[in-house]
Formats: structure tokens, C-alpha cells, sequence
């Protein structure tokens, strides 16, 4: 089980880098988005 954690990890991450560079974040709003990057690239997408 120890690797399906650092797998879910790893696509976090990968996937809030992708959002801040996608939907082109301030600073604030990418601290923000470590918790709520889904949202914000919903929004982007729309």
C-alpha cells in the first residue's frame, strides 16, 4: 500500500503544477490551489 500513496501523491503534484501553469495562477491563488486545484481548472477550462 505504501506505493498507491506515493502514486496519488505524485499526481497531485503533478497535477497542481499543471493548473498553475494552465490556468496561469497569481501566488496566492496557487497556495490556494494546492488544496483546491480541480476547481481551478475547472474554471480555466470553462
Amino acid at each position: 500500500m505504501k506505493e498507491a500513496g506515493s502514486i496519488t501523491g505524485s499526481v497531485w503534484c503533478i497535477g497542481w503544477l499543471f493548473t498553475i501553469g494552465f490556468a496561469k495562477l497569481i501566488w496566492w491563488q496557487a497556495i490556494l490551489g494546492l488544496f483546491i486545484w480541480p476547481y481551478y481548472l475547472g474554471t480555466a477550462v470553462r
